[in-house]
């Protein structure tokens, strides 16, 4: 797929996979697909391989399908990574709703369609939340569930965080429009100290649309007023204790996103819960740390 000004959404593999020091004899065989999900909503997702996807894969909110693309090449795995709708080239809701309740509605119309028999379904930070709902409501989509970063508590209003603190998270209360790529790329370069520069502008430049007037936005909508209680996440405690899969939660190092209290009341929830660090990550462990996290999932799913 191309747009203008040259840009090939699968171009830039070969630098993911010369980054992370993975093979790359040929382009792997990878393809974007649309499904028909609920209250006529085209969900976007890409899907990796000719088989049927044995993972799933969702993404931060304010992130879109392709941070997961070192992940993908180092996994080796048919697989599907899912715009959520609002993200990347998922369509926008009319209602903005887009919390976990309406995600998991949403994903679960696509699995039906796309991978009803995958081995497990990981989710990060919004993906995460995501996925704890759909493990509760769907248990026959979620063989077993990774969740990246993310617990019901990791948006407590009561709970402190420097900018700093936040990462590239922080890019979502920022400006909406820049007046050029470097502009904005450069604010997602502040952000994110655990990655390269030019893994940055990757992501950027996957994440990033130009407009008409030559000025750049993010592909996703969640900037200006949204519906208030969407992203209070703290009523899916309930949906933790619903799970019925083999679980893991995987915890940025360096992230304050996910506290040591978090884990104690998942477990207490899910006593037989699997908690993994990784070290030199922040919220976003698959973008700082992507060879330990697929590490970790491959064990996890499929050792």
């Amino acid at each position: 797929m191309s747009e203008a000004g040259g840009y090939d959404e699968f171009g830039m593999l070969a630098d993911n996979a010369a980054e992370a020091s993975l093979p790359f004899d040929a382009p792997p065989t990878v393809i974007r697909r649309s499904y028909d999900a609920v209250d006529g909503q085209a969900v976007s997702a890409i899907v990796w391989g000719a088989s049927a996807p044995e993972l799933v894969l969702l993404h931060g909110g304010g992130q879109n399908a392709h941070t997961w693309d070192t992940v993908a090449l180092a996994l080796g795995r048919p697989l599907i990574a899912i715009d959520l709708p609002g993200h990347g080239h998922s369509h926008r809701r009319a209602d903005r709703g887009y919390g976990p309740w309406l995600n998991a509605e949403a994903i679960a119309a696509v699995l039906d369609q796309a991978a009803p028999d995958a081995a497990a379904v990981v989710g990060m930070s919004l993906g995460g939340a995501t996925a704890i709902r759909l493990a509760a409501t769907r248990p026959d989509l979620v063989r077993n569930l990774v969740v990246v970063e993310a617990t019901p508590q990791i948006n407590d209003s009561a709970r402190r965080m420097s900018q700093a603190d936040r990462g590239a998270v922080a890019l979502v209360a920022g400006p909406p429009i820049f007046d050029s790529f470097a502009a904005i790329s450069g604010a997602a370069i502040a952000a994110s100290p655990h990655r390269s520069q030019s893994s940055v502008e990757r992501g950027v430049r996957h994440n990033a649309v130009e407009l008409p007037d030559g000025r750049w936005t993010w592909r996703y909508d969640l900037f200006g007023d949204l519906p208030a209680d969407q992203f209070d996440f703290t009523p899916l405690w309930n949906d933790v204790s619903a799970i019925t899969a083999p679980t893991m939660l995987v915890r940025g190092g360096d992230s304050k996103f996910v506290t040591d209290d978090d884990v104690a009341k998942f477990r207490r929830r899910q006593p037989g819960l699997r908690v993994e660090v990784v070290a030199h990550a922040g919220h976003s462990v698959q973008g700082d740390q992507p060879l330990q996290l697929s590490k970790l999932i491959d064990d996890f799913v499929f050792g």
